[in-house]
This record gives structure tokens, C-alpha cells and sequence, in this order.
């Protein structure tokens, strides 16, 4: 109880160091300083960092795909393995990964109280300062694969690059490594977009500056293909640091004895993570096992294409068995199946569109009878809802859901999922915000104000005169959306809704299937599979 509140408190506290982040934007040196402070009265050094061998992997969208691809390939070489990631989806334990799997309750118990005891016990000789939730977790993460002894850690970055939380390098602020080794072994960027720009900028050009700062001098970085403008934005970044920077080739141009590479993500938008990963694994092997071995750009600090090379045996396997939950996901419960992407920008919604317009179109082929697609959606914070729900409309749903990243209206002891910088009034009002738009891209004409139905402090349902719905929490839009046809959830308790609205159901009874596509916002989805999956939530 007393680990769920800490962390309670360092999520509230997390709005407060974005907003450091923004301020310390044009001065580096400030998070450099405050980093190393902390590392080192939780008892760690960046000399001890040098051991983890870290592969170091930023971008807008595919970064947490190509890190879940390249730690699989190593750990199917037989490597103790460490990853660390954000956000998580039901548990914080997913954010910091050994061999592939979360790190259990009693060890993440046991590391915990190990760095918050060395931090609280030097707080009064530092001014009270303590790490915020981010920036917490991240020492923590770096703790774990220390005394676990991995052989590797897969670092994905939080939000930046040259900013980020993990740049605390004291010697060279340029060159140094983002996730806190001096000399990582290799760095990676994934597709590059428009997200978080308070914090990276408006422009891709702004963005790609921002990301090109995990270069580091001498060390080999990869990356998928690129905008125009943001390609020129890296290239000119690499020659500044004197970084040998490659563009991966399409995952097609590998050369097999037969056949494709199969991957464990769906999806084509996967094939360039894919590809990204293979050129992460490859030259980490070639260094950690060959140090002699010397890259054919060693010399030239710029963009060339990377060599498109033969997979070995254990990296297709590698490819073919990587997991990554809530990312282009399927999951089928009897006569419902849920199709869980955590797309929350506008590029990442059209790879979504296009991978469920396929995969719901599959699953219909094999349906005995006539299915109803369900669209479950919610977005926060600066996304661009309207954007992505126009995207939506050509899926043509039979009913439109929305709700807040609110697990259930009762209050839970689950900390893990709560975001405590919205207040429940502004979510619920972003829901309704979301479901006009929705309405106003499928019917301009019928876009009067919604009315709340059940008139209490946080009201259960609203109606309108089309077929779309907002819930109070995702387990009463579950619950109506799936009508008791899906046995996983027949151990909650049933959530009250007015009959005219249980009405509206009729054609969820009767359809022979329900498809279900939930997406819009990690939060959301792990909100889904927390009730769906009820191990993960142990």
C-alpha cells in the first residue's frame, strides 16, 4: 500500500517536471547536472552504467516495436537481456523488462525501497529535491539491470533526444549517450512525426533536431527512411557530431533462402521497425563478439544506405516470436474480438486503420453470420482527436464509444493506471468533445448538445439520436459494448444504465460477432486489457 501512494505521488508530480523539461529545454547542462545528482546519491555511477552495453533507441512512432524486436533477437542468442520502456499499459512493472518479462512484485518491491531509501535519506542536504515519476523509474530501471546482471539493456527514450531525461554525460554534452552510457554500442531511429510538441517543436524539422541528440561521436546509428526535410535534419546532425549514420533498407530486401520474413507484430508499418532492429542486432553482435570488427563507414560521418544482409536463422525466429501487447493486437474472447492499437497521432491512426480494415475483413470471411464493428475510442492531452477520427469514419462502425483512460468509476487501489494531472470533469468533457467531432464527420446536420441522461456527480451514460454512446469508465463501455458475451467479464459487476439505452443494444445481441477496435490512446488500451487479461493485473 505504502509503494502504491509513493507512487501516486510521483505521478502527480510528473505534470510539474514536464514542465521543467520545457524550461530546461535551452539549457542541457541543468538536466546533465540534476541526472548525475541523483544517480549518484542512489549509489550509482556513470562508470557502472558503462557495463550495461546499451542499445539506444528514440523516434516518434515504432520505438517501443524496434526495441521489442531487437531485445528478442539477442535474448534468442541466449543474452540475459534488460528493456526498459514507457508508458506501460496495466502494471509500471512492464516499463522495466528481464529476459523479455516484467520484473515481478517483490523484486520491483525489493529495488524500490533500495533507491528511494538512498534518495530520501539525502534529500535534506540537497535542497528536499527528490526525482519526479519519469526521471524516478529511469534510475530505478538502471539499478534493476545492474544488479540483475544483464548482458544488454534496450533503452528506449522517453520523449527527446537532445533533451531527454537521460542525458547525463558530465564531459560532453553534445556527444554524450541520452540513456546515460558514454559509448552506447549502437543507437536507432524509428519513423519520425508530429507528437509532444510543447516539448520537441512544431515542425519535423524541430523534431528531427530534438531526435538526432542520442548521436553520439564515432558510434554507429541507424535509421528507417525519413521525411525529406527530417532526413536532411539527421544528416547534417551526424556530420556535426561525427556520427557514421545508415538508412536501414526495406525489410523485403533481406536476403532469405525462401520465402519472407515473418513477423510477430501485424501489421506493414512493422516491416520498418523490423528492418531497424535487424541492423541494431547485427552491429551490436558484430561489436560485442568481433571487437576487432570495423565498419565500412568508419571514416565518413554522414548518410549511407546500410547494407541489406543475410538474417541468420535465430533472427527471423527472433523476428517471427517478438510480442508487444496493445500495438496492432488481436485478441478473440468466444463471439467478441478486440482489436487493440495504441495509435494517438495521425500517422500511427492511419497505419491502424489500414491494419484493422484488413484484419476485421479476415476475421468477417470466417464469421457464420453478420458481425457488428464497434469502434471504443479516447484521446488526451494535445492529440489531434478530430484528425484521427476522420480517419476513422471509412472503417463504417455500427456504433461509436467513447470514455475516459478511466479503468472503473469505483474507486480502485490501482495506481499504476491513473492519471493524476486531468481532473475526471475535463476527461469526461474531452469524451463528449470527441464524440461530436465523430457525429460531425459522419452527419454535419445532427450535431446538436449532448444531454446527460443520469443526473449524478459522475453520470453513467449520455444518448443521442445517432448510435454513439459516452461511458463513465471503460469498464461500463465494455460491458454494454460486449452485452455478456464475453465470459472474461462476467465476474465484474454490472454497471446500472438507463433501458432506453440497453435498447439501443439490440443489434450487439443479435450479430453473430462482435468486433471491437479500441484505440486512440495507450492509456485506453491498457485500460482494456487490464480488465480482458487478469494476470496482468496481479
Amino acid at each position: 500500500t505504502m509503494l502504491l501512494q509513493f507512487l501516486e505521488q510521483f505521478e502527480m508530480c510528473e505534470k510539474y517536471a514536464l514542465e521543467q523539461v520545457r524550461q530546461e529545454r535551452g539549457h542541457p547542462q541543468l538536466q546533465l547536472q540534476a541526472m548525475i545528482g541523483f544517480l549518484t546519491r542512489a549509489g550509482l555511477t556513470v562508470e557502472e552504467l558503462d557495463h550495461l552495453n546499451i542499445i539506444h533507441v528514440t523516434g516518434t512512432k515504432g520505438k517501443g516495436s524496434t526495441c521489442a524486436f531487437t531485445e528478442q533477437i539477442l535474448r534468442s542468442y541466449g543474452f540475459r537481456t534488460g528493456f526498459y520502456s514507457s508508458p506501460h499499459l496495466v502494471q509500471v512493472r512492464e516499463r522495466i523488462r528481464i529476459n523479455g518479462q516484467p520484473i515481478g512484485k517483490d523484486l520491483f518491491t525489493k529495488y524500490f525501497w533500495q533507491v528511494y531509501g538512498r534518495l530520501e535519506e539525502t534529500k535534506d542536504a540537497h535542497g528536499g529535491t527528490m526525482p519526479a515519476y519519469f526521471r524516478f523509474l529511469t534510475i530505478l530501471a538502471f539499478h534493476v539491470f545492474l544488479q540483475e546482471k544483464v548482458d544488454l539493456a534496450v533503452i528506449e527514450v522517453g520523449i527527446g533526444g537532445a533533451y531527454d531525461l537521460f542525458k547525463i554525460n558530465p564531459h560532453t554534452a553534445v556527444s554524450s549517450c541520452a540513456c546515460g552510457h558514454r559509448a552506447p554500442w549502437v543507437c536507432g531511429i524509428s519513423s519520425l512525426g508530429i507528437d509532444h510538441t510543447q516539448i520537441l517543436g512544431d515542425t519535423i524539422e524541430l523534431i528531427a533536431w530534438q531526435k538526432g541528440g542520442i548521436f553520439k561521436t564515432g558510434v554507429p546509428a541507424f535509421t528507417v527512411r525519413q521525411p525529406e526535410t527530417a532526413m536532411a535534419v539527421l544528416s547534417d546532425r551526424a556530420q556535426e557530431i561525427k556520427c557514421p549514420l545508415r538508412v536501414c533498407p526495406e525489410l523485403e530486401d533481406y536476403q532469405l533462402e525462401c520465402g519472407s520474413l515473418h513477423l510477430g507484430l501485424a501489421g506493414q508499418h512493422q516491416h520498418s521497425n523490423a528492418s531497424l532492429a535487424l541492423q541494431l542486432t547485427y552491429t551490436w553482435l558484430q561489436r560485442r563478439c568481433f571487437p576487432d570488427f570495423t565498419s565500412t563507414s568508419v571514416g565518413f560521418f554522414g548518410v549511407t544506405p546500410a547494407a541489406a544482409f543475410k538474417p541468420s536463422p535465430i533472427m527471423v525466429k527472433g523476428l517471427a516470436d517478438t510480442e508487444w501487447p496493445g500495438r496492432n493486437q488481436s485478441l478473440k474472447h468466444g463471439a467478441v474480438t478486440y482489436f487493440l492499437d495504441g495509435a494517438h497521432t495521425r500517422r500511427s491512426m492511419l497505419a491502424c486503420v489500414n491494419w484493422f480494415r484488413e484484419t476485421a475483413t479476415q476475421h468477417e470471411r470466417n464469421a457464420s453470420g453478420p458481425v457488428c464493428r464497434v469502434l471504443l475510442f479516447n484521446a488526451t492531452g494535445e492529440r489531434d482527436s478530430a484528425a484521427m477520427l476522420k480517419l476513422l469514419v471509412p472503417c463504417h462502425f455500427d456504433f461509436a464509444v467513447f470514455c475516459p483512460n478511466i479503468t472503473e468509476a469505483i474507486a480502485s487501489c490501482n495506481a499504476d493506471q491513473q492519471n493524476f494531472n486531468v481532473s475526471v470533469e475535463n476527461m469526461l468533457t474531452r469524451c463528449l468533445d470527441n464524440e461530436r467531432s465523430w457525429r460531425l464527420h459522419n452527419s454535419p446536420e445532427d450535431c446538436e448538445d449532448p444531454q446527460f441522461l443520469i443526473k449524478a456527480s459522475l453520470p453513467l451514460v449520455t444518448e443521442k439520436k445517432t448510435d454513439t454512446l459516452v461511458f463513465p469508465c471503460i469498464l461500463s463501455a465494455l460491458q454494454w459494448i460486449t452485452q455478456g458475451r464475453d465470459s472474461v467479464l462476467a465476474h465484474t459487476d454490472v454497471l446500472p444504465v438507463k433501458p432506453s439505452v440497453m435498447a439501443k443494444a439490440a443489434p450487439l445481441r443479435e450479430a453473430t460477432e462482435i468486433h471491437i477496435l479500441i484505440t486512440g490512446s495507450l492509456h485506453l488500451v491498457g485500460g482494456v486489457l487490464k480488465h480482458l487479461d487478469l494476470n496482468s493485473s496481479k
